[in-house]
Parts: C-alpha cells; sequence; structure tokens
C-alpha cells in the first residue's frame, strides 16, 4: 500500500518547516508529499522546494477547496493522506494511518483528533475541541465526519466522489461535505487514537466559533437533499434541529471559555 500526502499552503512560511521535517522523518515514510501552494506572496514554495522529494504544485484558484482537490488529483497512490501546514504529525502517522487500511477493507476515510500545542492544559486535556465538534458531526449525521489537519482517504474514495463536492468554502465546510458524500459509498471512521498536533492560531478570539458554527449549519443545509437520498429513515427537519441544538451547546461553551484573546 502506498501512500501520497497533500498539504496545501498560503503563506505558511512560519509553520511549514515544521510540518514537512514531520513527514519526511516517518518511522514508514510516505511515498510522495505535494505541496500545494495557494498564491503564496512569502517563502512558502521556497521552504517547500528547500525538503529533498517534496514536490510543489501552484493553485491558482484561491482557497482551501481548490487547493485540496488540486492535490487529490495529483496524487498518484493508493491512500491519499493530508494535513495542515501549522501541523505537526506524529512519527508514526503514516504507519497508523497504513494499519487501519489494511485492517479494514471497507474503509473509504479515516480521521483523528488534534492537541492544539502552545495552549493552556484546559485545551490539550484528551483533544476535547476536536472531538467534541466532531461528535456533533457524528450525532447530527449518523456516521463519521473528517478533520482536514488529520484525514486520509482511499484514492478510488475521492474518484467516486470529486465530481460530486462542494466548491464553494463560504457555503460548506470542506471536510464535512467530504465526509458527508463519501460516506454515501462507505464507512468513514473517526478514530480517537489517531492524534496530531495542529496550532491554536484560528482559535485564538471567539470570531472563528461563530465563523464555523454558521458553516456548520450552512452544510447541513446545503446537503438536504443528498442527505434523504441515503438516510432515507432519518428526518432531515429533525437533522437540522438537532445541529442546530448542538451547535448551541458549542456556542455556550465557547462564550464560557472565550470571553477574551486566550493567547
Amino acid at each position: 500500500m502506498k501512500v501520497s500526502v497533500v498539504v496545501p499552503a498560503y503563506n505558511e512560511e512560519k509553520y511549514l518547516a515544521g510540518c514537512l521535517k514531520a513527514l519526511t522523518t516517518q518511522k514508514d515514510p510516505p511515498d510522495e508529499i505535494l505541496v500545494i501552494d495557494n498564491n503564496s506572496t512569502d517563502q512558502t514554495a521556497v521552504i517547500a522546494r528547500s525538503f529533498p522529494g517534496v514536490q510543489v504544485i501552484s493553485e491558482k484558484h484561491q482557497g482551501m477547496t481548490p487547493a485540496r482537490n488540486c492535490g487529490f488529483n495529483a496524487a498518484q497512490y493508493d491512500i491519499i493522506a493530508r494535513t495542515d501546514a501549522d501541523t505537526v504529525v506524529p512519527k508514526d502517522w503514516i504507519k497508523q494511518i497504513k494499519k487501519r487500511f489494511l485492517a479494514q477493507p471497507d474503509l473509504l476515510a479515516l480521521s483523528g483528533p488534534a492537541h492544539f500545542y502552545g495552549v493552556p492544559k484546559i485545551f490539550q486535556y484528551d483533544n476535547w475541541p476536536t472531538r467534541l465538534a466532531l461528535g456533533s458531526v457524528r450525532t447530527t449525521m449518523k456516521h463519521d465526519g473528517l478533520f482536514g489537519p488529520n484525514m486520509a482517504i482511499r484514492k478510488s474514495a475521492w474518484e467516486m466522489v470529486k465530481n460530486e463536492i462542494c466548491v464553494n468554502d463560504k457555503d460548506v465546510h470542506e471536510d464535512m461535505d467530504l465526509a458527508i458524500h463519501i460516506a454515501s459509498h462507505g464507512n468513514v471512521l473517526f478514530d480517537d487514537d489517531l492524534v496530531v498536533s495542529s496550532s491554536p492560531r484560528r482559535w485564538k478570539t471567539i470570531e472563528p466559533y461563530f465563523e464555523y458554527t454558521y458553516r456548520y449549519v450552512k452544510t447541513i443545509e446545503k446537503h438536504k437533499q443528498w442527505l434523504k437520498r441515503f438516510k432515507k429513515a432519518t428526518s432531515v427537519k429533525t437533522m437540522i434541529k438537532k445541529t442546530k441544538t448542538t451547535t448551541r451547546k458549542l456556542m455556550r461553551t465557547a462564550r464560557k471559555t472565550f470571553k477574551r484573546p486566550l493567547l
């Protein structure tokens, strides 16, 4: 089993070296590493090219979804792993991914939580921020979700869904959208033991919590008709209601915790 790794990147000169060092020193090395340079104006591409074996591909259409899609389309091998430029994966990340896909032939997509480095211990305990978010996806969708900085899918699954997925970042969470489409074809697994370390930079103020919650609900609403096709026993109206209830709980937690910038 061979693995391609895709790293979307836009002006990531501060973080990219750490990400690529972790990927290039894996116990079981990936078969290719693709950095998708999404119109960076800093040293992102230069840093990526300084790592032997790392390929840099330019994607002119701005946005996480176009950059991700570019990388997934270019990936050559059986498994496409994806992480973010500000994320550091453990030494056995590729090994763990291979182990899970080999053990479960019906597994189409795999994901796990993140430990946020450089933050107070309350945010590190049991990786609760990502576990909470992905738990709400499971409750609402009746299947596991995908977390962009820590995920892997079969190339065959990508071929199944690449013409169905949503392409507007403002309408959906791209990783949640991908999970919805893949789940209509097979098994998606969120494994609590597959943990990466990620930057908390997006979560320093409360604004992202409102933005992410808004897109969470928009993603569900965007897929009402799609969900009816493979979740006939589930009322979409009930699903939307559950989603809004879950996100309200998430927002209450965020408001209590983030009364001011944290870091």
